[in-house]
């Protein structure tokens, strides 16, 4: 008896051998490798940072982590349940990695319990049970063993599910940390809440928010500013520095040469500012910086999608920017980890020819970019107006910078005869509406506390400045891995070029149809209400059927701009849905019919 006879006649034997060896395999990973994990993200998003692992490698004191989760209480909530295990998975991976510097201990408080008062005392949050209306915890109370300082994560929610490692390790760093370092900040716009244009009260900017857990913030006005000595903040941040007197940029320029760390927004054209440009020319002037507050930054290959304020419908919008990786500087380390930042009428930084420092690009644009009047995008009421004549200049276009190098002062006199003992750093950016909420958050609430989800890591690039400026941290490494921007390259090349096929079309029909319903008016106008001539109403008749037909150019010329974007995805869910269903059907196919033939073979 050949092998192929002898397992003919044993196939049913072998099902039930391959499925116990199934269950044997799942018994023995269970009890053998519950603990391994491999991560098979992109961006290992469910692995601990290099971050993270070099906080808790510098970890000089203790810290004891209480995990309070109301287990008895969310037996009916599977979902919870599972995020809980997350969290749990995730800390013991931290307890691992702390060299037994870090303890973390469960607890299930119970209704009227001493741990459900210790949980409320630790400043952690319930929610109500649906059904049931029973209290709910699941936050993270810290400790510091050594000097007993606290801090809370206060629940740990769906909707930030993506930033828990960050969550975690902030409350570390919080924890290990006993002095915040110090951030001094003069702001011309509203960054400080307070009343909005009806008389309600507006909240303090998410971006400034996210500043103050870490950081010792302090307001700076005009007579505060023109006082302020390098010894007086770690960090000076300037937002839309208009209105400054000479005292003012005196006492900046004197802070940076006494070994101040500064980081600046300045911007040609400032939305939340009733479209007012800022600038430091004086400073700029004498460190050899060129920004021109008169010209703005378009970008067709990065223009993001807005309501036009003229018709309503979607269009994309060449000076509003939605900036992706390959548009960061990747070895420095504020930008390193950022996927996405956004942007609005941007300006940018070059050198001057006799310039002495050198210029490290931090967000720049593409080469498809241009640069236009400052004017043209505040007159331009329909953004696809910008669009008319666009032409790349075919360069890359530095919206922030890093200056590097020795600065001259702008004041001679007030240079120190000896280099400070800190060197000076300065960071420019090129945009301030990019601090402002609507470009990087979403609102959303939830149970006890307000809600604000990031689309864009527009708060972690002020963050990571502020932070490597007042000295590098490890949070840096792990803010922006959250936020992750898959660019669909042949879906944006596709588009491009279906703009640039019909974008002039649709130009040339936009403006007949303006001239023909003015023609229209005119005429009628012209009858002064009354029936008007036989050759009115014709001519009147006329131009109606020609503004019609217009119309209807118009929606055959928006159907062709995702035409080709259409066709692409219905292949793309042909090959997802069908292409291997029926490749397996096809190679199926082709064996039972070899086989039936090398039957009838072996049989002649």
């Amino acid at each position: 008896m050949n092998a192929r006879g002898f397992w003919r006649g044993r196939l049913w034997l072998a099902l039930p051998l391959l499925a116990a060896l199934y269950v044997l395999l799942v018994l023995g990973a269970s009890r053998w490798l519950g603990g391994v994990r491999v991560d098979l993200t992109q961006d290992r998003l469910y692995t601990l940072s290099p971050g993270t692992r070099d906080m808790l490698d510098h970890l000089n004191q203790p810290l004891d982590l209480t995990l309070y989760f109301s287990d008895r209480a969310s037996h009916n909530l599977p979902q919870l349940r599972a995020y809980h295990q997350r969290v749990v998975s995730m800390l013991d991976e931290v307890v691992r990695d702390s060299h037994g510097r870090v303890h973390l201990k469960l607890v299930d408080p119970l209704p009227f319990s001493e741990d459900e008062d210790r949980a409320t005392a630790a400043g952690l949050t319930s929610v109500p049970a649906e059904g049931t209306g029973e209290s709910i915890f699941f936050g993270l109370a810290g400790r510091n063993a050594g000097n007993d300082h606290t801090a809370a994560i206060p629940f740990f929610l769906f909707a930030r599910e993506r930033y828990l490692e960050y969550d975690i390790a902030k409350l570390l760093y919080e924890l290990s940390t006993p002095h915040k370092p110090r951030v001094a900040i003069y702001s011309g716009l509203p960054i400080w809440g307070g009343t909005d244009a009806e008389g309600n009260p507006a909240p303090a900017w998410t971006a400034l928010q996210q500043l103050q857990q870490l950081f010792d913030v302090r307001r700076l006005d005009g007579a505060s500013l023109a006082s302020l000595q390098a010894t007086d903040a770690d960090v000076l941040v300037l937002i839309q520095p208009t209105g400054l007197s000479q005292a003012d940029v005196q006492a900046v320029d004197r802070y940076v040469q006494r070994g101040g760390r500064l980081l600046a927004f300045v911007d040609p054209d400032s939305e939340l500012d009733g479209d007012t440009g800022s600038e430091l020319p004086t400073l700029f002037r004498a460190w050899g910086v060129a920004f021109d507050p008169e010209r703005v930054l378009l970008d067709r290959s990065r223009a993001l999608v807005v309501q036009s304020p003229l018709t309503g419908a979607p269009v994309r919008h060449p000076s509003v920017l939605g900036l992706t990786g390959d548009e960061f500087n990747r070895r420095d380390p504020v930008t390193a980890v950022l996927n996405l930042i956004d942007v609005s009428s941007a300006g940018y930084f070059k050198l001057l020819p006799d310039a002495t420092i050198r210029l490290d690009p931090l967000i720049q644009s593409t080469t498809e970019a241009m640069s236009v009047p400052t004017a043209r995008v505040r007159e331009a009421f329909d953004p696809s107006a910008l669009y008319n004549g666009y032409k790349p200049d075919g360069e890359h276009y530095a919206i922030a910078v890093r200056l590097v190098g020795t600065l001259p002062g702008a004041f001679p006199a007030d240079v120190p005869a000896r280099p400070p003992a800190r060197k000076p750093e300065v960071i420019l950016v090129g945009d301030t509406d990019l601090l402002a909420d609507r470009l990087w958050v979403q609102a959303g609430t939830s149970p006890g506390q307000a809600l604000m989800t990031p689309f864009a890591n527009n708060g972690d690039f002020l963050v990571n400045a502020v932070d490597d400026l007042a000295g590098p941290s490890d949070l840096i490494a792990i803010r922006g891995r959250a936020v992750d921007e898959r660019r669909f390259t042949r879906v944006d090349a596709l588009r491009r070029q279906a703009d640039d096929k019909f974008k002039a079309k649709q130009i040339e029909l936009q403006a007949e149809l303006s001239d023909t319903e003015q023609r229209i008016a005119q005429l009628k106008q012209s009858a002064h209400g009354h029936t008007g001539t036989a050759a009115q109403k014709a001519a009147v008749e006329q131009f109606t059927q020609r503004k019609l037909q217009i119309r209807g150019e118009l929606r055959a010329v928006q159907r062709s701009l995702d035409a080709d974007i259409e066709r692409l995805s219905m292949l793309l869910k042909f090959i997802d849905i069908l292409l291997m269903p029926i490749l397996v059907s096809l190679l199926g196919l082709m064996y039972g019919a070899w086989r039936t033939a090398r039957r009838r073979a072996d049989g002649a």
